[in-house]
């Protein structure tokens, strides 16, 4: 690729995933301008898009202030609570960023938010709050049907897809996992390298796919550990996937 992904540190654990050549960049997510403003400056680079998976004001926050410097596209979902999208995008429709010869399939991923959408395109997703590393974005306006059917679209794409998702939440969502899902071993693995990850001051992102498919619990409700361990909580026997993840994220809710 002609390009790169560097994430931008804003707030406590958010990345403003940032594309970015010799010359121009495009950011997804930018919940604050000025990490942003801060990075172009330095960098010497032109903003030529925004990309917005979600209204969260965490994510969408800065797109005005990057206006008022650049007249640039913004690309998100149909929703009006994202005053500066100019461009509304539904599911299967494709956007372009043609100064890095890349396309994007858009996928609408509810569950966290009504009107989620995902960027899929050059082995990349960006998935914003839905899908996270180890763990699901909460269930703030939509249901756990949404959410699984979101996850499994998702899960649906190649194994080495990089997942760059909103939040640097992975050894927290590996704590709760290991008790959704004990006895899992991958989870194990991906703990010890995320935490010399996260003692190098580096992101444990992007995750992959794969990796979700062997350590994600709220991917992994028909796995017999996961529903078993989520009908102790509910305190009944759960049947199928949607309430087993149902009953996880409430746990996860209070964990």
């Amino acid at each position: 690729m002609a390009f790169e992904v560097v994430p931008l540190r804003a707030f406590a654990d958010n990345y403003i995933w940032t594309l970015r050549d010799a010359g121009r960049a495009a950011v997804v997510d930018p919940g604050d301008a000025r990490p942003v403003l801060d990075y172009l400056r330095a960098e010497k680079l032109e903003l030529v898009a925004i990309i917005n998976t979600h209204h969260h004001a965490d994510h969408v926050g800065g797109n005005a202030d990057l206006l008022k410097q650049y007249r640039v596209p913004v690309y998100g979902p149909h929703d009006e609570r994202i005053r500066e999208v100019t461009h509304r995008l539904r599911d299967g429709e494709r956007m372009t960023l043609p100064h890095f010869g890349v396309g994007f399939e858009v996928f609408e991923i509810p569950g966290h938010t009504r009107t989620h959408i995902a960027f899929y395109g050059a082995g990349m997703l960006f998935c914003g709050d839905t899908l996270f590393a180890v763990g699901c974005g909460r269930l703030f306006e939509g249901t756990p049907r949404q959410m699984h059917e979101s996850l499994g679209k998702l899960m649906r794409l190649p194994d080495t897809t990089q997942v760059y998702c909103g939040h640097e939440y992975t050894l927290s969502n590996i704590r709760f996992a290991k008790a959704a899902d004990p006895g899992n071993r991958a989870l194990l693995e991906l703990e010890v390298k995320a935490k010399q990850l996260r003692e190098q001051g580096r992101p444990t992102l992007p995750s992959d796919i794969g990796q979700e498919k062997a350590t994600n619990p709220f991917v992994r409700c028909t796995e017999p550990a996961v529903v078993a361990s989520a009908s102790r909580f509910a305190a009944r026997a759960l049947k199928d996937p949607v309430s087993v993840l149902a009953a996880i994220r409430e746990w996860k809710n209070n964990f």
